[in-house]
C-alpha cells in the first residue's frame, strides 16, 4: 500500500490569498523558496463549478513545480484527503502599490522625527 501525502499551501501574492493542494513541499534549490509540485485539482465529476477552483487551474495548468518565497507562505499543512482550492482577495489598504515585507529595525536605529 503507497502512503501517498496530501499538502495544503496557504500563500499571498499580487493581493490574494491562494490555497492549494499538493503532493510534495520541499525546501527548493532555490535559496529562500519553497517548491511545491504536483498541484492538485478537485475531480471533473460535480457539475458544480467552483469559479476560484477554475481560477486556479486555468492560472497554474501547465505548471510542474511551483516556488513560493518564504516570506509569502501563510502556512503549510500535511492532510487526510484533497479539498477544493481557493483564491481570496485582500483587502485594498488604500494603495496601488503592494508593500514588500520589510525586518524591523532596532530602537534607535528608525528614521529620525522631525
Amino acid at each position: 500500500m503507497t502512503n501517498k501525502r496530501i499538502f495544503r499551501v496557504a500563500f499571498t501574492s499580487q493581493g490574494k490569498v491562494y490555497e492549494i493542494y499538493a503532493r510534495q513541499v520541499s525546501q527548493g534549490e532555490l535559496y529562500g523558496f519553497v517548491e511545491v509540485e504536483g498541484i492538485l485539482f478537485g475531480e471533473k465529476t460535480t457539475l458544480v463549478l467552483d469559479p476560484s477552483e477554475e481560477q486556479l487551474k486555468h492560472e497554474f495548468s501547465g505548471v510542474r513545480k511551483m516556488h513560493i518565497p518564504f516570506h509569502a507562505v501563510i502556512r503549510i499543512d500535511e492532510v487526510e484527503k484533497e479539498g477544493t482550492g481557493k483564491v481570496l482577495h485582500l483587502p485594498c489598504q488604500g494603495g496601488a502599490v503592494t508593500p514588500l515585507v520589510q525586518p524591523p529595525l532596532p530602537p534607535g536605529k528608525g528614521p529620525e522625527k522631525a
